[in-house]
């Protein structure tokens, strides 16, 4: 179905770390929103065109609002504007966009649940959600500029890893999963390629099924442009090749379907 632009109401803003804000927006798109999601957010600016794609953090669907925690890219930048907006503003959005993580296939299993970077947000709204047997949050940051911790510790085990050793184990997810002795059945995983490369080998070893949610520039965000697509083992039945679109068949794939 195509998802028709609407304008949503801001209902709160605030900077939660140096560069990075969250917001609260009322939006229909809440009613159908799923953990690993995302929304196409439009400036106000007729100069830029296309839309800046957003992960969905939380969702309230009794109050139809949705939460969307970002980092601001620079000045004269979309996220940057975004930042500048208040409660009762309006931006317009398209969504909710793309496949979302697959939450009952960890029914009864332990899980990792990974988030690095701005690949953090929408691990929570999945902790929130999912039911597993044992659930094993783990979020790697640059430094001490930790945010949503409190959040993550409301809906599982938390383990953190920092660059610089600030919080947590010093180094990647990779190194708290280490260093804790941590297992699982089954993961799920949000951030830079780096880490999510890191996190399939990881998997395809330990011979662990893994949905990563990957990260990418998207201009149409709908699935028209191909400007997002990744190399897969399959061809794709829209292009012919073997790629998919990450707005459009993902952002979510089974690693053992994905090229990264």
């Amino acid at each position: 179905m195509t998802k028709k632009r609407e304008n949503a109401i801001v209902l709160s803003q605030e900077r939660i770390a140096q560069d990075i804000c969250s917001m609260w927006m009322k939006t229909g798109a809440a009613l159908e929103a799923k953990p690993g999601q995302f929304i196409s957010m439009y400036t106000n600016d007729g100069s830029k065109l296309l839309p800046r794609p957003i992960s969905i953090c939380e969702i309230n669907r009794e109050e139809s609002s949705l939460r969307v925690v970002y980092r601001v890219t620079g000045k004269n930048t979309g996220t940057e504007e975004f930042s500048r907006m208040k409660a009762g503003d309006t931006i317009p959005v398209i969504g909710p966009l793309g496949n979302g993580f697959p939450l009952e296939k960890a029914a009864g299993k332990r899980a990792f649940l990974m988030g690095g970077g701005i690949g953090v947000p929408p691990i929570l709204e999945l902790a929130k959600q999912m039911d597993c047997g044992v659930k094993q949050i783990i979020v790697g940051y640059r430094d001490s500029e930790i945010f949503l911790r409190d959040e993550f510790e409301q809906n599982g085990e938390v383990y953190i890893s920092t660059e610089d050793g600030s919080v947590g184990t010093k180094g990647n997810v990779m190194d708290a999963i280490r260093e804790n002795g941590l297992e699982a059945d089954i993961i799920y995983a949000c951030g830079p390629t780096p880490m999510l490369r890191a996190i399939k080998a990881y998997a395809e070893e330990k011979g662990i099924e893994c949905w990563l949610s990957l990260e990418e520039r998207m201009a149409c965000g709908i699935g028209a442009c191909l400007s997002c697509v990744c190399q897969t083992k399959e061809k794709d039945h829209h292009s012919n090749v073997n790629n998919k679109r990450i707005c459009k068949d993902g952002p979510v794939f089974l690693s053992t379907e994905v090229e990264i």
